[in-house]
């Protein structure tokens, strides 16, 4: 998770620029009709997204999968695309790693011997009851 902050705070940073420069560009191109007016901000973003991710080598497939071997250039393809999405791009990153963290714990809880999750130790609430809690959170 350490890895993971500061891969993705340039990105978040590059797409909440794009996005608020669609906002101001909109007004500019309130006069191309509503169904251009979406595929020019598309390629707006797009283009703006993959000169952001290949100038300042921005990569986002790497640290999410924890290797190293993905090709860069694919890395910063992709991480251009997500960039172009503004703040939805990066959001839907962070929706991703907070299943897989509820998957790994209920995996985790899952695999705990029979009846260890109701015992409770030394004052500590049962494991079963803090990752209720947790989950409630």
């Amino acid at each position: 998770m350490e890895v993971l902050i500061p891969a993705l705070a340039p990105i978040f940073a590059a797409g909440l620029g794009i996005q608020q420069l669609g906002e101001i560009l909109s007004p500019l191109l309130d006069k191309i009709s509503t169904e251009y007016k979406k595929v020019v901000f598309g390629l707006i973003s797009l283009t703006l997204g993959l000169v952001v991710a290949f100038n300042f080598d921005l990569h986002v497939l790497n640290p999410l999968l924890g290797k190293t071997n993905v090709h860069t250039e694919w890395d910063s393809f992709i991480t251009g695309v997500i960039i172009s999405g503004g703040t939805e791009g990066v959001n839907s990153i962070l929706k991703f790693l907070k299943f897989k963290k509820e998957e790994t714990k209920n995996e985790a809880a899952s695999k705990l011997p029979a009846g260890a999750a109701d015992a409770a130790v030394g004052g500590v609430p049962p494991i079963g009851t803090a990752l209720a809690e947790i989950n409630k959170k």
